[in-house]
């Protein structure tokens, strides 16, 4: 809340974090932002979870509106596009997820390593998406952050994830890759 506050506030300094609060709540009861839950496995590792949620506009169109941002000033800041990439990812999954039985978490510990998206079903499989606008360093880099996630969860405990992907922006088909990583245009996804 300090952060939103902060940020929010304006030219007479930062919101108090109580209004800040009260503003994401009325929010929430509106259904215009949702919270994303954090995900917590067994762990090996000592890292420390983070347990605070990540909070998306139900509708990522929403932001784009009120920035009156056109194709060509999202495409200038490709960090704005690739969160509002992610919140929309994030909300499909929310869709797939109900029609399964399923909840959509996040990952994050003290050692700056993050999980965009965790499908979780009730009856315990589990899957992790890392989501990247595209480009082939980003798919790279994405997969590495899942391998490393991977090896920090106990899966003697919480399972053998059902898959570990990389969810694009752009393409036509999925793929596997040597490493077992998916790629998987958002286009191509469902329940």
């Amino acid at each position: 809340m300090a952060t939103i506050a902060s940020d929010t506030g304006g030219a007479d300094g930062p919101l108090k974090d109580h209004t800040a609060l009260e503003y994401a709540s009325a929010l929430g009861r509106l259904m215009i932002v949702e919270d994303q839950p954090a995900w917590a496995p067994h762990l090996r590792s000592k890292s420390i979870l983070r347990s605070a949620p990540k909070r998306h506009l139900v509708d990522p169109s929403l932001a784009v509106a009120a920035l009156r941002a056109s194709p060509k000033r999202l495409r200038e800041d490709l960090e704005l596009f690739g969160l509002l990439f992610e919140s929309l990812v994030v909300r499909d999954f929310r869709v797939y997820a109900q029609a399964s039985d399923a909840d959509v978490y996040h990952y994050r510990d003290n050692t700056g390593l993050e999980i965009d998206v965790i499908v979780a079903t009730r009856a315990g499989p589990w899957a992790a998406f890392e989501v990247k606008l595209g480009g082939e360093a980003w798919i790279e880099e994405a997969a590495a952050n899942l391998f490393k996630f991977r090896d920090r969860v106990d899966t003697r405990r919480c399972g053998e994830p059902a898959a570990l992907a990389v969810v694009v922006g752009s393409g036509s088909y999925a793929y596997r890759r040597e490493d077992g990583i998916w790629v998987l245009p958002i286009g191509v996804c469902g329940p």
